[in-house]
């Protein structure tokens, strides 16, 4: 029997990307990659967003991909958390 409130709740929003900074405590930088097209040129382009998010047992490095999904917010820049790993870096 599932609860009222987890039939009203939206889904999380769950994002691909890699790590570019492991450098703060619990804290990842994750660049996401997305395709646009452009309005007029009809011109496909490659756009970048950065995502902080929190990696509770800093098991993701440098270069790793991973999955991020949307939970309450963190922190005033952490919006995401680490969900899994997908592949880990060549070191």
């Amino acid at each position: 029997m599932m609860n009222q409130d987890s039939e009203n709740r939206p889904k999380r929003k769950v994002l691909r990307g890699l790590v570019v900074s492991d450098k703060m405590a619990k804290t990842r930088v994750i660049s996401v990659e997305h395709v646009v097209k452009h309005a007029f040129y009809d011109k496909t382009l490659r756009r970048n967003h950065k995502f902080y998010a929190h990696d509770e047992a800093n098991e993701s490095k440098s270069g790793d991909l991973v999955e991020i999904v949307s939970p309450r917010p963190l922190s005033a820049l952490k919006r995401w958390r680490i969900s899994r790993i997908v592949e880990k870096a060549a070191r």
